[in-house]
């Protein structure tokens, strides 16, 4: 996947989440990429976090932080 589209398709799921509580938008958008994109997808993510995540909403930077904090534990 391009990073221009990963960065849509993850914008499009923080767009989502927008509409949801503002205590549970991170956990929400970290539950929802953690349930259904496959490791490989997340390991992008946090390359492009890690590059300073040109393009992601921040939700989507925090929530990429909060899985791979989980993971680590």
């Amino acid at each position: 996947m391009s990073p221009e589209k990963m960065v849509y398709m993850t914008n499009q799921i923080a767009k989502f989440f927008r509409t949801q509580p503002e205590a549970s938008r991170i956990e929400n958008i970290a539950a929802h990429l953690s349930d259904f994109w496959e490791p490989r997808m997340l390991e992008k993510l946090y390359v492009h976090v890690d590059g300073g995540g040109a393009g992601l909403d921040a939700l989507v930077v925090e929530a990429a932080k909060r899985i791979r904090q989980a993971k680590a534990a």
